[in-house]
Order: structure tokens, then C-alpha cells, then sequence
């Protein structure tokens, strides 16, 4: 081999690396809001730990390679809800956060985070092509109506932002694929009048049973929609924080005074209101519709989040107003947490304990510093679980968020506490 040939080998291996290397590697430890609280029976570096066991677990179980395009590997993550190995774009957008924020941890993670972008490309709904078909089965091919979810394509435009952030140069643009999404959800998913996401592209804003006042509670993310803002200019996601923030405030102080607790649905309250209240049984998924049940688990970590990164004092407010009653409802025993409630806080079942109620409820706690026992003893009720796949998506985000490690493009710039870390400039 010659010496030139030599040298742009050489070149090329370089520009390979640059563009591999993460600006920000696992783990970033991130200064939350002032007054904020972290487990602190253990030490940042067991906390560490802990996030790199329980991804370690996460991605044994739920990421699978799902063949090639053009030459390229796709990667799914694996969610069974259909008992045969589907994927929905809920879990997909859950991947692409966790697998961007674990670079530095795992060396293969921009590689599988390409191949999660080219499975999202690979299965795009047929209401709003921006956006991903929410169903698919083992073999590719969507199933329960080609349509979007919510929630999953807005963790995959989040996903791609922190992609854009961890990673420079490469075969995918990913603040453009970002933007691509960020555009199809503005159009297709969001209520024009309400600023309340919908529940799908499948929804039509002035329908009769489902419109821009039925959303799931849990797909109030104000994290998310900032991070949305700043991406993109676009005025509907400061109107989507203020208009959901206001929703959890009508919803707790109206329907669950004694609680905070939210429905996993809701509808508008009547005619000519503004505000929405809990959905009747039945409403889409099941007799728990208007309950504190698989959905509405979600809401302690999603608005936990935006307060503990954004330090708002709104969402703080009503993550704490649940997270203390259920304190005291259990005793201050994390283990005694039920896995869902009536709005009044009867539980639902009581046979049973899962982390996926239980680990949104450790973000909550992360916002009173009263709550320093309880916290640390909800973490230990999660750390080292494994269920299934949803349970244990939710519980890692969770467990990253507690761990002290989970951080956001917003925040990027003023939450790493420590100099440990490399910052790429």
C-alpha cells in the first residue's frame, strides 16, 4: 500500500471515529432545580451503575435487529403487547431517547440508534406520513389501522434532538428528521383550538367522540413541547404547556381534591367549556378509562421532568400534590403502591406490584425534599426489577431521571454539575 493510500485510510478512519464519538457520554450528572432532591442512600456512581445494569437488562430483553434497507441493519424494539413480537411506536420513541442517552455507555449505541431512525422511516402512518404507524407486527406490516400515536412519534422527535446533540456528521440529519416530525405533529396531532394533543393522526379535532379535548393525560409531556419550541419556532408548543398545565390543574382540583390523581382519558366538561374532565368507562381501552390507570402511570415522570429540568413551579405543584397523598396512603412503604386508582385513591387491584406505577412516582418525589426517605425507598422498589417491556421502558427513563443522569437539548447548557464530563465545544 502506498503512502498516500495510507494516509487517506488513516483520514478516513479519523473522520469514522469523529463522527461515532458522542458529545456527551454516559453518564452526564445533571443539576436539577433548586430544592431538588436525588436518592441519596447511594452514591452518584452506584446510581450510575444502576442505569447501566438496568439498560444492560432493557437492551438484552427489547432490542432486536428487524433485517436491512439499502444495506443497512434496522433495529426495533421488541413490545409483545400483541403476544407475537409486535412493535409500536410508543416503545420505538422510548428506544430512541434511551439508546442516544446511553452513548458513551454503549459503544454500538449510534449504530443501533440509526437503525431505530431507518425502522421509524421504514413504518410511517398513512394519515400523516411524517409520522410513524403506531402498529406493526413481526413482519413488518402495520396492523390495527395504519395510523399514529401520540406519544410515540413525540419521544422519537425528542429522541432525534438528543441525537442531534450527542453526535455530529453521519448518514442521517437528525435535528432535520426532528423537524420533519416536530411538523407532522403540529399539523396532524395537536388540537388548533385546545393546544391539546389528540390522540392520533385518527382523529378528527371536531369530532364527535374523539377530538381535541379527549387526550390521554399522560401525553401532556412540557418537556418535550419546549424542546419542540426551540427546534422549531413553531407557537403551538408554548401554547401546548400552558394549555395541558391548566388541564392538570382543572383535573386535580375539580375531580381529584384529596388525590392530584389524573384519568387515563378525558372529554370536554360540556358544551361551550373550556376545560375537560374525566372520560366514562368505556371510552376507548376499557372500563378504567377515567381512572389512575396504565396511562395516566405516567404522569408523575413526565411532568416530574419538565419541573426538575425546567424548574417550573406549576407542574412541581401537582407531581407533588400526588406524590404526597400517596405517601401517606401507603404508609410511606413503597411496596404497598397499587397499580392504579380510582380518582378518589381507592385502588384499583391490590394483588399485585409492578414498577410501572411506582417508578414516576420516584421522579415525583424528586421535587420535596420532605419526601428524601420515601424517595429512596421507591428507588429501591425499581432499581433491580424486570417485567416486560413497557413496565421496564418506563422504569428505566424513570430510573435514569432519579439516578441523576437524564438531561434534555433545552437544558444542555447549564445542567452538568460536575467536571467529569467531556463536553464536546
Amino acid at each position: 500500500m502506498s503512502t498516500f493510500v495510507r494516509s487517506l485510510a488513516a483520514v478516513a478512519a479519523l473522520v469514522a471515529t469523529a463522527a461515532s464519538a458522542q458529545n456527551h457520554p454516559f453518564p452526564q450528572h445533571v443539576r436539577y432545580a433548586a430544592g431538588s432532591i436525588v436518592p441519596n442512600h447511594r452514591t452518584q456512581s452506584q446510581r450510575d451503575q444502576d442505569v447501566r445494569d438496568a439498560y444492560g437488562r432493557w437492551k438484552t430483553a427489547y432490542l432486536r435487529t428487524a433485517g436491512t434497507v439499502g444495506g443497512n441493519t434496522l433495529w426495533r424494539v421488541v413490545c409483545d403487547t400483541d403476544g407475537n413480537d409486535n412493535t409500536v411506536s410508543e416503545g420505538q420513541g422510548y428506544g430512541m431517547v434511551v439508546v442516544a442517552l446511553m452513548a458513551g455507555h454503549d459503544a454500538d449505541a449510534r449504530t443501533i440508534f440509526d437503525g431505530l431512525a431507518r425502522y421509524y422511516d421504514a413504518h410511517r402512518s398513512a394519515g400523516d406520513g411524517r409520522l410513524m404507524s403506531w402498529n406493526v407486527n413481526a413482519a413488518g406490516q402495520s396492523q390495527d389501522g395504519n395510523s399514529s400515536a401520540f406519544d410515540g412519534d413525540n419521544d422519537i422527535a425528542l429522541g432525534f434532538l438528543i441525537a442531534a446533540s450527542q453526535w455530529s456528521g453521519g448518514a442521517i440529519d437528525y435535528r432535520a428528521k426532528a423537524l420533519d416530525v416536530i411538523a407532522g405533529q403540529a399539523a396532524s396531532v395537536m388540537g388548533q383550538t385546545t393546544a391539546l394533543p389528540l390522540l392520533g393522526d385518527w382523529v378528527v379535532p371536531g369530532g364527535a367522540q374523539y377530538n381535541q379535548y379527549t387526550p390521554r393525560t399522560s401525553d401532556f409531556m412540557p418537556a418535550h413541547f419546549l424542546n419542540f419550541s426551540a427546534a422549531s419556532g413553531a407557537a403551538i408548543w408554548k401554547l401546548a404547556i400552558a394549555a395541558t398545565t391548566q388541564a392538570t390543574e382543572h383535573l386535580q382540583t375539580t375531580y381529584a381534591t384529596t388525590t392530584g390523581l389524573v384519568p387515563d382519558f378525558t372529554l370536554r366538561e360540556s358544551a361551550g367549556s373550556p376545560n375537560v374532565k374525566p372520560a366514562p368507562a368505556g371510552f376507548l381501552e376499557g372500563p378504567h378509562d377515567g381512572h389512575y390507570n396504565y396511562n395516566a402511570g405516567r404522569v408523575p415522570w413526565r411532568l416530574g421532568t419538565y419541573a426538575l429540568l425546567h424548574a417550573d413551579a406549576a407542574t412541581a405543584r401537582q407531581v407533588r400534590r400526588m406524590s404526597q397523598w400517596l405517601q401517606g396512603s401507603t404508609g410511606g412503604v413503597a411496596t404497598n403502591i397499587r397499580p392504579g386508582y380510582l380518582l378518589d385513591g381507592t385502588p384499583i387491584a391490590t394483588d399485585y406490584f409492578t414498577s410501572f406505577f411506582a417508578a414516576p412516582f420516584g421522579v415525583a418525589a424528586m421535587v420535596t425534599p420532605s419526601q428524601q426517605t420515601w424517595l429512596n425507598a421507591v428507588y429501591d422498589s425499581v432499581r433491580t426489577r424486570q417485567e416486560g417491556y413497557y413496565e421496564d421502558s418506563v422504569a428505566l427513563l424513570s430510573l435514569m431521571v432519579m439516578s441523576g443522569t437524564y438531561w434534555d437539548p433545552v437544558a444542555i447548557d447549564r445542567i452538568f454539575a460536575d467536571p467529569v464530563e467531556t463536553i464536546a465545544p
